[in-house]
């Protein structure tokens, strides 16, 4: 099933058989988990559209001793909300687990109230978040069930873009080698990226937790090839180009950082595939970003 059908099921069978686990919702699929709300109508909470209250209601059940799942669209949930997420989660120092669906764009024709390309950047502005990005429903399914032990801050971000096949490594899974460079995919983007570098020498990292981010593998990676480095994120381009500078501090390199464009907010509606072409996140344009920064063309 997809991504989002694969949280709410898993979601639902978490608060069976969890008392200590409770969700937290602003109307957005409030419908699926209907049946969980009447068996646990003390644990399944809809605030409706008050975004903040929903984080903050979030933290007050985690001040209590349940750990919260807190469910909406990124654009409501990190953006409008991140006051909340700020003071009320990290400033208390309690956790959580917030979850989005929608992505950057995954809604295009609900239009720019609905897109959200520069939350991971956002909760990347705060200390301690484990941020997972997953690229397949059995990813966000594992990822889910990983989140909920424990006390620490996650934030786990669903799409509807999803890879062919799961990769449930723990880091950075490289998935093919090559000597020219390193292509790091994260999340969605990954079946894109193996398209755009078919035929290319270079190795290509996958990761579906970007925070923490495994320097470690990025470095083995970089010293088996070339210290050119292409992060391709399925949000705002260089979200994570720090990260690369930190794991790379010792290691003369270049990084090329692709994803949702910086330059210029895209006002048309279209489909999703129109807006992968505008930010150039589709396979084709991807395959020339990498070939003209590692000169693989010539």
């Amino acid at each position: 099933m997809p991504m989002r059908e694969e949280f709410l099921a898993t979601t639902e069978r978490i608060i069976d058989a969890d008392p200590d686990v409770a969700v937290v919702l602003a109307d957005i699929s409030a419908a699926q988990l209907a049946g969980a709300a009447q068996r646990h109508p003390d644990r399944v909470i809809n605030v409706g559209i008050r975004e903040q209250l929903l984080v903050s209601t979030g933290a007050g059940l985690a001040l209590a001793g349940l750990r919260p799942i807190v469910h909406t669209f990124p654009s409501f949930l990190v953006e409008r909300a991140f006051e909340q997420i700020k003071l009320d989660f990290s400033h208390q120092d309690v956790g959580g687990v917030l979850v989005s669906w929608g992505a950057s764009y995954d809604m295009p024709t609900a239009g720019r109230t609905h897109q959200s390309p520069a939350d991971v950047a956002l909760i990347d502005s705060l200390p301690d978040w484990t941020v997972h990005v997953p690229g397949h429903p059995a990813e966000a399914r594992r990822l889910l069930l990983e989140s909920i032990p424990g006390d620490g801050r996650v934030y786990l971000r669903l799409s509807a873009q999803e890879n062919a096949s799961a990769h449930l490594g723990v880091g950075f899974t490289r998935l093919r080698e090559g000597s020219r460079g390193v292509v790091v995919a994260v999340g969605p983007v990954l079946d894109r990226v193996l398209r755009a570098t078919a035929g290319l020498d270079v190795t290509v990292l996958y990761a579906s937790t970007i925070r923490p981010f495994d320097g470690a593998r990025l470095r083995a990676a970089v010293l088996d090839a070339a210290p050119d480095v292409v992060l391709v994120e399925p949000y705002l381009a260089g979200t994570s180009a720090h990260c690369v500078a930190d794991a790379l501090s010792e290691v003369p390199h270049r990084v090329k950082a692709l994803g949702v464009r910086r330059d210029v907010e895209i006002r048309s509606y279209g489909d999703i595939a129109d807006h992968d072409l505008a930010h150039g996140l589709d396979a084709g344009s991807l395959g020339m970003s990498i070939r003209d920064f590692l000169g693989a063309g010539r």
